[in-house]
């Protein structure tokens, strides 16, 4: 007979939690599903100039393709991954051009898997002649033209480039601290979750040269409207 009673009393407890909860207007809501989470996307910009430790190192290219799949592999429905080369400053010579959306045809580690063998190829496609490296690093074109895809509103917006991080083109020269880069003209990623740079300053000699890129970079970034930046050297 006891255990009966306490039954009723914690019965009795929670018809008044519940009660009191609408009456105060207190919800209850389910917990959103996959469907209802805010989509992604996902820019990556390979950078296969002659400088960048892409082409020549298959370490760094092994691990950063690691960390692409990653983030990749988490990604709920409805997102967006965009895979592109730059290096010299013509859209149509990209070597590398392809887009997907997560769905359940192409379900996000499928496409975590491919981005990640892509990439880690990316050394070895070079040596063989199958990529031709670049002779120039237009970042700075590649990005203006990457703000006329994306939609910061609609999606979680996150560019990641595989680069060093030295400019090298028209807009201006980073190989050394006394340049400086150019800022947008206007907030072109206005909203965006954050720039990413993976190998930035990496192979330099200087190492003034490392802060001197993320400095500028991050300058950069705030400047085009990214919430945040990061610039990582390992």
């Amino acid at each position: 007979m006891g255990d009966w009673f306490k039954t009723i009393a914690r019965v009795r407890i929670v018809a008044c939690a519940l009660v009191t909860a609408l009456v105060q207007g207190v919800s209850f809501a389910a917990e959103p599903s996959a469907d209802h989470i805010q989509p992604s996307h996902i820019v990556i910009g390979l950078d296969i100039s002659a400088s960048t430790p892409l082409v020549s190192s298959a370490p760094y290219a092994a691990n950063v393709a690691r960390t692409l799949a990653t983030m990749i592999s988490a990604l709920p429905p409805r997102s967006k991954v965009t895979l592109r080369t730059l290096g010299d400053y013509n859209p149509r010579d990209e070597l590398i051009r392809q887009d997907w959306t997560i769905s359940t045809l192409n379900r996000a580690e499928d496409v975590a898997g491919i981005v990640q063998s892509v990439v880690g190829a990316i050394p070895s496609l070079v040596a063989k002649g199958r990529i031709r490296q670049q002779m120039t690093t237009n970042i700075l074109g590649f990005l203006q033209n990457m703000a006329q895809i994306v939609d910061c509103k609609a999606y979680r917006t996150d560019v990641v480039l595989l680069s060093d991080g030295m400019e090298d083109s028209p807009y201006v020269r980073l190989i050394n601290t006394q340049a400086t880069l150019p800022l947008p003209p206007s907030s072109i990623f206005k909203d965006c979750e954050q720039l990413e740079i993976l190998g930035i300053g990496s192979g330099s000699r200087d190492p003034r040269l490392t802060p001197y890129l993320r400095d500028q970079w991050g300058a950069w970034a705030k400047a085009a409207g990214f919430n945040s930046f990061t610039g990582l050297n390992d």
